[in-house]
């Protein structure tokens, strides 16, 4: 009997896929007023809380991310300038943290792409402010010595399905919608 229970768990591991916890990442934002350059921009950078990346043999077949919103830091200024900004970020003119303290990224699918740089499109639902919307990119997988690591080419989305506008009056209008991003994971 308990050979059989043996069979049946490892059965269903081979079926289901096998979860590699993520033990690294690194997660990069930009965000651009309307005359988009570098000079009007900011960047920073965002922890991923937890995750995982459901492994089929060596390609990945899921996956989730949960990304702590209260550690959104703008890293292009500094000191007191820092501050406000990441304050701003964090408040109602943006994020709301204090009522949606986690965003989340789910994997619906992993396609092959023939890019040599970044060999799959990752496809998956992001989760900010309570909405969901579809959100693909490019990314580069490998897998080497039991941990798979997953690295996105720059991709963007649009904020404003999410509802993260600039809540001031004729404010949003100086914000572009699209958040750039890059992201980088490994997991064991």
């Amino acid at each position: 009997m308990k050979k059989i229970f043996l069979l049946a768990v490892l059965a269903s591991g081979l079926a289901f896929g096998q979860a590699k916890k993520v033990v690294s990442s690194d997660v990069h934002w930009w965000g651009y007023k309307v005359a988009k350059s570098q000079a009007s921009s900011h960047d920073g950078t965002i922890t991923v809380k937890s995750g995982n990346i459901i492994m089929k043999g060596s390609e990945i077949a899921g996956g989730s991310f949960v990304l702590d919103m209260n550690s959104i830091n703008a890293t292009d200024v500094s000191g007191e300038m820092q501050g406000k900004l990441n304050g701003h970020l964090k408040n109602g003119d943006f994020f709301e943290v204090e009522k949606f303290p986690t965003a989340a990224f789910k994997i619906t699918s992993v396609k092959k792409n023939n890019d040599k740089t970044y060999n799959r499109i990752v496809n998956g639902d992001l989760t900010v402010k309570g909405k969901t919307n579809p959100v693909s990119f490019p990314a580069n997988v490998t897998v080497k010595d039991g941990t798979v690591t997953l690295t996105s080419d720059k991709f963007s989305f649009d904020r404003q399905k999410f509802d993260v506008a600039y809540k001031s009056s004729m404010k949003d209008v100086f914000v572009k919608d699209e958040i750039e991003m890059t992201v980088k994971v490994s997991a064991k």
